[in-house]
């Protein structure tokens, strides 16, 4: 059933441990001002994200712009400085609205998104005034068109169709259209030439760089594209298969040349990058999930310095229209998203905005440590440990799986993870095959018929932490969210001894079901990740926990935002349907009003006291 009841099993000082933990406002998708005096982003301190504009320099209160029912996700400033545009979660569901409103709060008003079934995918504001691009699913159909948007008259003008086309850019005079197609794991930029609808691989498949590619960018002067790639692993360094930065020339006529590297690390990716006018480019790099800020020369991919920041992942960035400030969202263990000021070619400290939301009691976090260890065939593996100060031997022990499953465990803020360590249970959260951040061969380990084989490393992670005296035999819980709720949902039915409890968030149980019920833009992308749901439908049938449920003996708790359209709420309430009719220990928790990822900070705290009195029970 529906659990709208707060728990009552945990001792009143970890309750108010978890409240402070869970309850913590952040702040994060920052975008500057081009004056570089004020700051627009999104915070959850009245509870639900809001898109927010402060000054810089601080002298007035942050001012709400966004609407009392809209749950933002992002913003992003135009570079006239007369509109933000921001996107907006209707109801939770992953089906986006796009927004546009004066920096002074006024003309707040829809522009895309009308159509309750569409999805907007932000894109970016183009070289003319009040012109925004974006992608569009109508949600009929696999394919996204990209579409650019005047947000003063609302006309919209289709740009590019065929296929799922996540738009990148475009160029000065919008004739041409940079943007990301193709399924996971086969993501590649092309260029769209708008006037006759043409696309082209800006990197052939074949030559390096060209089986996977992103973030395609055009260079100020237009003679050539700039893209994040995945390159071929250097002889004699295992999983050096990385991402680097790309340049593509470009002739008279817009046509693509021979790619060159420009700038690549072996023991790392690069997630993100800026050319600067001053001829380096700043590269944001996930070397073993820390984030790495650097700037290099364009012309030789040299290192020209090293910038230090204050805390250990950026998830976003905004660089002022000099180029020499980032205004950074920094997150770690202690730390919920927050921004700060980042001198990137002077020798001073970042400095915070004291606009950001205050931080939780330090005292009642831990940092975790990374841990490696080896699979069974021997592939090493990672994570990260969170141990409570009190633990001073074998403990009860929550595995925590992360989604994606192209996701990675990095050492940012974990509210669950931190209020399950707050009521005295060791944490570990693993890098499982098929994770990103350890290279492209890694991340399709777990690809098709390889999943089985991937299911094995939840063994290894058991046996490692109880070999190791970490782990309390016989006392361990599996927790996971969106796949990774699914992952614990094949260890509870595959290894019905291995796991005391498990608890999910947003998990699959039956992959033909997921397929059915999910978005048809996610469905197509992600038959190259699970199967295909026609041709395929026995190998989803046999990975799937709805068909071995009657095989699981632990108790669990299935949990859900019921606006979810990504991973239907469905899944969740199938789940626990057959389960109570097997008479297994089953309970659910259906979140109002969320979609995938819980935002509300009500029900954030909700679901973390909830997992933590759950495993509190059944350690």
């Amino acid at each position: 059933m529906t659990d709208v009841l707060r728990p009552t099993g945990l001792p009143t000082e970890v309750r108010l441990a978890v409240a402070e933990i869970a309850g913590a406002p952040g702040a994060w998708c920052p975008t500057l001002a081009p004056t570089g005096d004020r700051v627009a982003y999104v915070s959850d301190r009245s509870g639900v994200p809001r898109l927010e504009v402060a000054a810089l320099d601080q002298q007035t209160p942050p001012a709400v712009l966004s609407g009392a029912e809209e749950e933002v996700v992002s913003v992003a400033w135009s570079p006239d400085g007369g509109w933000l545009a921001y996107l907006v979660s209707p109801g939770g569901s992953i089906c986006a609205q796009l927004w546009a409103v004066r920096p002074d709060g006024t003309e707040r008003h829809l522009v895309a998104g009308e159509d309750p079934r569409a999805t907007v995918f932000a894109g970016g504001w183009t070289a003319a005034a009040g012109h925004y691009v974006c992608s569009i699913a109508p949600g009929d159909g696999p394919g996204a068109d990209v579409v650019l948007v005047d947000v003063v008259s609302g006309a919209h003008r289709t740009l590019a169709t065929g296929g799922f086309l996540a738009v990148t850019a475009v160029s000065a005079d919008e004739r041409t259209v940079l943007a990301r197609r193709g399924p996971r794991g086969h993501r590649h930029v092309v260029l769209v030439d708008v006037a006759t609808g043409t696309q082209r691989r800006v990197i052939p498949l074949g030559a390096p760089g060209g089986g996977a590619s992103e973030d395609g960018r055009f260079a100020p002067d237009g003679s050539a594209v700039f893209l994040r790639a995945a390159l071929p692993a250097r002889p004699g360094l295992p999983r050096s298969d990385r991402t680097g930065l790309v340049r593509v020339p470009l002739d008279a006529d817009r046509q693509p040349g021979p790619a060159q590297v420009l700038v690549a690390r072996p023991d790392a990716d690069l997630e993100s990058y800026a050319a600067r006018a001053d001829g380096t480019v700043l590269c944001v790099w996930n070397a073993d999930g820390v984030t790495e800020l650097e700037l290099r020369d364009l012309a030789g991919g040299g290192l020209v310095r090293a910038v230090p920041l204050p805390q250990p992942v950026m998830p976003g960035w905004s660089l002022s229209a000099d180029g020499g400030t980032l205004l950074a969202e920094l997150s770690g263990p202690t730390s919920p998203r927050s921004l700060w000021s980042v001198a990137l070619d002077a020798d001073r400290e970042p400095v915070p905005l004291p606009s950001t939301p205050r931080r939780p009691d330090p005292h009642l976090l831990v940092t975790p440590v990374r841990l490696r260890y080896a699979a069974a065939d021997g592939t090493e593996l990672d994570g990260w440990l969170y141990t409570p100060p009190e633990a001073a031997g074998p403990n009860r022990t929550v595995v925590s799986f992360h989604g994606g499953p192209e996701g990675q465990e990095r050492p940012d803020y974990h509210p669950v993870a931190q209020s399950l360590v707050a009521a005295g249970l060791t944490v570990f959260a693993p890098n499982v095959r098929g994770s990103g951040g350890h290279g492209a061969a890694f991340m399709a380990a777990d690809d098709l018929a390889a999943r089985e084989g991937s299911f094995t490393d939840v063994v290894a992670t058991v046996e490692h932490l109880v070999a190791e005296g970490i782990a309390l035999p016989g006392r361990v819980g599996a927790h996971g969210w969106s796949y990774g709720g699914y992952l614990t949902l094949v260890a509870l039915t595959r290894w019905p001894d291995l796991f005391a409890a498990g608890a999910t968030l947003a998990g699959m149980s039956d992959l033909r079901t997921f397929f059915a019920g999910t978005e048809p833009w996610m469905a197509a992308a992600s038959v190259t990740e699970y199967g295909d749901p026609v041709t395929d439908r026995d190998m989803l049938a046999a990975i799937s926990p709805m068909t071995v449920l009657d095989r699981l003996r632990s108790p669990v708790l299935l949990t859900h935002g019921d606006r979810d359209t990504n991973v239907p709420v469905l899944e969740s309430i199938q789940a626990h349907q057959e389960l109570t009719a097997l008479g297994a220990p089953a309970e659910l928790l259906l979140l109002r009003g969320e979609g995938h990822t819980i935002v509300g900070r009500e029900n954030v705290l909700h679901l973390s006291e909830r997992v933590a009195e759950w495993f509190d029970r059944w350690l």
